[in-house]
This record gives C-alpha cells, structure tokens and sequence, in this order.
C-alpha cells in the first residue's frame, strides 16, 4: 500500500482534507498514514464493510490494552463502561438498556423544546445584532441545553456541563498533549461527581426525565449500575453535543456559502437537505478499529492486534458512491452516508442530532431570511472532530 505523510494538526489541511482523502481513495483499496501509524481505509464500501465487520471492534482484544495512564484514572474508569468503548454481550446489553429508555418517541418529543430554546436564543442574539459569531451564540448551546432539559438537569449549568464535555472529547484528537489530558480527567473527575449526585436523587425522587427511565429501564432481568448510568449520562452530552454543534454548524455555513435557495428547508424537501450536508461536509471524520483475529480484509493481512483508520469524511466524498461528490446538491437523492458511523456502534445520538437540525434550520432561516456571512468560516484545529471554531454573520430580521 502507498505511504502518506501528513500531519493531521497541520492548519492547511484541517481547512481541507478532502485533497489528501482523494489521493488516498485512488492509491488502492488502502493507505498507509505514516502520522497515525496505521493504514486507512477511504472508500465509502471500504469504512462501510469495516464498521459491519465483526472481526474489528473498538475495544481492545485480550493482550493488548494499552496501560491506562496514571493521569487519566478517573476517565478510563468512565470510558470502561461506555457502549461505545464494549463489544459482544456487554455492548449488546448496555446498547439495548439504554434503546429503552432513549425512545424515538421520547426523541420527538422534544420538539417543543427545541422550538422554544431556539427562540430563546434569537431573542438574545438580538442583543449583538447585527453580527455575531453565530457558533458560540446559537448551535453551541442549542444542543447542551437541549440534552440537559432530557436529562432533567439544570439548564443554568448548561456552560459547565459544555466546559466539562469539550475537555472530555479533545481527548479522542490523534496526538493529544499532556495538558490534554490533564483536562481531561479533570472534567471527568467534576462531571462524574456532578451526574452521581443527580442518579442518586432520581433512584429516590423519580422524574418524568431521561434519568429516571434509563434508571427504571430493564432487560432480561438486569438493569443499568449506577457507574453505567453515569457514563452513559455523559456520552449522551458528550457525543450528542459535539457532533450536533459541528453539524449545524458546518450546515449553515454550507448553505450560505451556496446561497442555497430557501425551499431546500422545506418540510418536504428538509430531509434530503439535513442529508448532503452530513454527506458534503462530515461532522466526524476519523475512527479507528482493533483487528480481533488474523485475517485478509481489502488485499492485505492483518494480525489479531493490529489497528486500521475508517475515514467517514473521506467515503462521503467517494465518486463510486455518489455522481459529484465535491459538490454540494441539497435535491441528491438519499442514501445512507458515514457520517454517524454503522454498524453496532451506529451513534445512539443520531437521530436527536437530525431532529436538532430538522428544527433549528428552518426557524433560523425563517427569523433571518437574509443572513449572510460576515467573514470566511474556519475550521477548529481538531481534524478527528471535524467542526467550525467560528461562524460570523451579520443578522437581519425579518
């Protein structure tokens, strides 16, 4: 397989990958990633078949966990009992648990919610008009706020619990610092007393929350342990949070940048939308999987232990999944994109992050029909988690 050598902080290229990725994609089947020290996988059939693959996991197989350093303790001990970090039967176990209680009916019924909360924050945005920096004034809180009124706690922590994730996330970035991961098992340590003590007020005083129900869910005779209950409180924040703030994020930048005709949002058309701009512009971009037994997969051998790259932003771009693939067509017919994983480990989150943006967009729009951009949108420095650091624009009322 053809080497490559690019450094995944390197600015130049957190701007735009999409280059690197097509010349991996016509390399062969895979590329090696001299940085990452693993091959990858670029093609849309490629990350496809991985993600369903049962020989590749996320966890590591027997033998070849990594010591967990001494500085992130406290959040390896959370991450230990993350469905996305588990495999075979205590994947299926936690992952069915929590499908219980984090219905699609429970999902819809946030709808209200998030119509009220985005008013909210256009009422405020009033207050900077007529410019603001859209990503910190609106699709940042949106989501935090969104998941903490689903969890049943206080939305006035909404900027801690945002503080706490964001230290949480920058440790999955490929070459993370030492003061990462200080950080890191910092926000562990704090939200992880925080969510104990609401878990422990909830076993005694149940609410109409997610809490409650994720308590109150049971399968087969078991349920959720307290520490369970914790770390999927926070994967919730966590992973819910991030890739929403980056998709309606990068969704408003790709639809101003195309001056995309406003009857894209429309009810019958809004879902196809939501789809290429996932599609086009991925909000992840990067998962890594362990190899569980010695195999062949795509023309090379792997040995049990060995790791390979899945690079979603690179398969949505694949010209032998999509005619034009580097250009964005809100009207492309749907087909199921990379952009939130496959598989067992599909994200649990998927479908509220949709909602979000199936709400959000439209009533935006609809308050300012003539938003603009007041200056070109730059990506964060953060390639794994592919999202804005800033979205200026100038607002303008109907």
């Amino acid at each position: 397989m053809k080497r490559f050598s690019q450094s995944p902080k390197d600015p130049a290229f957190v701007q735009n990958p999409y280059a690197l990725y097509s010349e991996m994609r016509d390399s062969g089947p895979l590329a090696y990633w001299e940085e990452l020290g693993i091959p990858v996988v670029a093609s849309y059939d490629g990350v496809s078949m991985a993600l369903r693959d049962k020989r590749f996991g996320r966890e590591a197989p027997e033998g070849f966990a990594r010591p967990i350093p001494e500085g992130l303790r406290t959040f390896y001990d959370i991450d230990a009992h993350s469905m996305l970090e588990l495999e075979g039967q205590r994947h299926r176990r936690l992952r069915g648990l929590v499908l219980r209680a984090f219905t699609s009916r429970r999902i819809k019924e946030l709808v209200p919610d998030i119509e009220e909360i985005c008013d909210d924050l256009f009422d405020k945005m009033t207050d900077t008009a007529p410019q603001t920096d859209l990503l910190q004034s609106f699709c940042q809180p949106l989501p935090v706020r969104v998941i903490s009124r689903l969890l049943g706690v206080p939305e006035d922590m909404s900027s801690q619990l945002l503080a706490w994730s964001n230290a949480m996330v920058a440790v999955y970035t490929p070459l993370r610092t030492p003061e990462v991961e200080a950080a890191a098992e910092a926000a562990a340590k704090d939200f992880s007393a925080f969510m104990r003590s609401y878990v422990e007020a909830r076993r005694t005083t149940p609410r109409d929350d997610l809490i409650t129900h994720l308590i109150a869910a049971e399968e087969d005779g078991e349920k959720l342990s307290t520490d369970e209950l914790i770390t999927t409180c926070i994967l919730l924040l966590n992973a819910g949070h991030e890739a929403t703030v980056h998709s309606l994020g990068i969704a408003v930048k790709t639809l101003l940048e195309h001056q995309t005709p406003s009857d894209a949002l429309a009810e019958d058309r809004i879902d196809a939308t939501i789809e290429e701009v996932l599609r086009y512009d991925s909000p992840l971009h990067f998962f890594d999987r362990w190899v569980y037994e010695d195999m062949d997969f795509m023309g090379h051998t792997f040995k049990r232990g060995d790791k390979i790259g899945l690079l979603l932003g690179a398969a949505n771009r694949d010209p032998d999944a999509w005619d034009n693939p580097d250009r964005f067509e809100p009207a492309r017919k749907i087909k199921q994109n990379m952009a939130f994983g496959a598989g067992i480990h599909f994200c649990v989150g998927a479908p509220l992050a949709r909602l979000e943006m199936r709400v959000a967009l439209p009533r935006l729009f609809a308050r300012y029909p003539d938003l603009q951009l007041s200056e070109t949108p730059s990506y964060a420095n953060t390639w794994h988690f592919h999202g804005l650091s800033n979205l200026h624009v100038r607002l303008t009322e109907k």
